[in-house]
Formats: C-alpha cells, sequence, structure tokens
C-alpha cells in the first residue's frame, strides 16, 4: 500500500485542521530540505508553530507532527524545532488525535489514516493502528480529555494543550467508536 501524500490532496485540504490549531502550513519545493523534518526527507518538519511539508510527504506524518504540536506544553511548544520529544502518554495522545482528525481532512478519514500508519510501520502492541485505536487506546483519549483536546464525544476541541489540565478528576468510558 502507498501512503496518502500531501500532493494527493487539493491545496487547502490541510488548512482548516492546521488553521483551527494556529499551525502555518509551509509548503517546501519538490526535491527541497524540509526544515524542521525529525525522520529525515519526505517526512514532515516541524519549527515553532510552522508544518514544513513537500508534495511527496505522507499525510499521516503531516498531521502526526501537527498533534505534536496541539499536545505538547506550552513551553515546549515555544522552542519547538524538529524534535517534538514528549513522553509515552503524550505519544499516545499525538497518535489518537491523528486519527481523529483524518476525518476532517478531505480524501483522508479515518481508515485511510489507519492503513497508512500501519504501512508506515508504527507500531502498538495490538498489531495494527486500528486494533489499538478500537482496543487498547482509552488511556490516550483519557489523556486528551484531560488537556481538553478532545471532548465527551470524541470530537477536537480545536485547541492547543495549556500548563494545566483541563479536568482533573479520572475520565472513564467514552463514546463509541
Amino acid at each position: 500500500m502507498t501512503v496518502l501524500s500531501c500532493g494527493a490532496l487539493p491545496d487547502d485540504a490541510l488548512g482548516f485542521v492546521l488553521n483551527a490549531y494556529g499551525i502555518r502550513l509551509a509548503r517546501v519545493p519538490p526535491e527541497g530540505p524540509i526544515p524542521g523534518s525529525y525522520w529525515g526527507e519526505p517526512e514532515a518538519g516541524v519549527v515553532g508553530r510552522s508544518l514544513y511539508v513537500r508534495c511527496d510527504t505522507p499525510v499521516h506524518s503531516a498531521l502526526h507532527e501537527a498533534c505534536h504540536i496541539v499536545c505538547m506544553s506550552p513551553e515546549r511548544r515555544q522552542s519547538l524545532d524538529t524534535d517534538a520529544g514528549g513522553g509515552y502518554e503524550e505519544e499516545n495522545g499525538v497518535c489518537y488525535l491523528q486519527i481523529i482528525l483524518a476525518d476532517y481532512v478531505p480524501r483522508l478519514g479515518r481508515k485511510r489514516m489507519l492503513g497508512d500508519m500501519d504501512a508506515w510501520g508504527y507500531s502498538f502492541r495490538l498489531g495494527s493502528a486500528e486494533a489499538w485505536f478500537r482496543h487498547d487506546a482509552d488511556d490516550a483519549r483519557v489523556w486528551l480529555c484531560r488537556w481538553g483536546l478532545l471532548d465527551d464525544e470524541n470530537r477536537p476541541t480545536w485547541r492547543v494543550r495549556g500548563r494545566v489540565p483541563v479536568h482533573s478528576a479520572e475520565i472513564t468510558g467514552g463514546p463509541p467508536r
């Protein structure tokens, strides 16, 4: 399976999601170096609140790096350059949020995102991204809700993480997926 590239999307496809979070999309010319790319080209790069992509950048990579900007602390976001860092809970939150946001990107959607994550080599205990999302990701959902990044219905709030959690009480259960 070939993963979906940014060049296969309409020009403004990522715009709604990125603009909602105050993330600037910076398009790099074909074959040009991608600033802030942790994994190397053609993977997306991040510097501050800018997301760098080329037409051959995988969409899953663009959304993953954008979700790092959303999920990291304000202090880390302010000095972000290439390495998003973050711990286990945050990384799981990033993966979960990129799956949720896929439904807001034309020509992408959740099913395609899950398949592209598997094709690229994301690694989950249950084997596939879909199995993880459906059966093993409640901790990621709870983390996102605690920081106010998802609402009770599993929808994005279109806010970036603040300095303190929005919900201090433990959140359990959740909407059907």
